[in-house]
């Protein structure tokens, strides 16, 4: 009886990460594919405001701990940065075309690239650069179990306005309680979040009590 509840939960955990890979593709490649146009106009803009590359990218966090390449487009200038705090609104460090990209999400796009590839999902924590990884509590260790997504809990209950701690407490939230059902809501809701802004959104957790 234990053995036979065992097998039935792990099939069912491996249809539910195929059906989440299967709606990824299904989702983000005909996306791409509509926004090439749009991602054309966006790199001219980028380039004529400042000099350097058009995208961003960076290594980030994946399942398991696996480094990857994000991509992004570049909304700051190409310049030695002397700050590394996070960057909230406008400041010297990004461009103008970059602050209105940043505002409506658009400079994360791109990201739809490592959806298909595969290192990331349409939903998911956001994936953390690898330094971070010394800093994970418990709550934000469980983050590892799962595809970083484009966004997440964290993102549509305050995101940059949360504390890392706060921020941890979602994502574990997330991973445990994950479905087609969360997603949804999460994907709309991000629509909301784009339009009236992150801090309309803002609710804080109980970090102690993620579940």
């Amino acid at each position: 009886m234990v053995v036979t509840e065992g097998l039935a939960h792990m099939l069912s955990n491996s249809c539910g990460r195929f059906g989440k890979r299967l709606v990824d593709l299904m989702v983000a490649v005909p996306a791409l594919l509509v926004l090439l146009p749009i991602f054309g106009l966006i790199a001219v803009l980028v380039r004529l405001e400042s000099c350097g590359p058009v995208f961003f990218v960076q290594q980030r966090l994946g399942k398991k701990g696996r480094i990857f390449f994000t991509y992004k487009f570049r909304t700051m200038f190409d310049e030695e940065r002397t700050r590394h705090e996070e960057i909230v609104g406008k400041t010297d460090e990004v461009t103008s075309v970059g602050y209105w990209l940043r505002r409506f999400k658009v400079d994360e796009l791109p990201q739809l690239i490592n959806v298909i590839k595969g290192d990331m999902s349409l939903v998911g924590p956001r994936p953390a650069l690898p330094a971070q990884l010394e800093e994970y509590n418990d709550l934000g260790r469980q983050r590892l179990r799962v595809r970083p997504g484009l966004t997440g809990l964290a993102q549509v209950n305050g995101n940059i306005h949360l504390t890392w701690p706060e921020r941890w407490t979602y994502d574990a939230t997330y991973v445990q309680r994950q479905s087609f059902a969360l997603d949804f809501g999460i994907l709309l809701r991000t629509v909301a979040v784009i339009v009236i802004g992150e801090e309309k959104f803002l609710k804080r957790p109980n970090v102690e009590s993620p579940a």
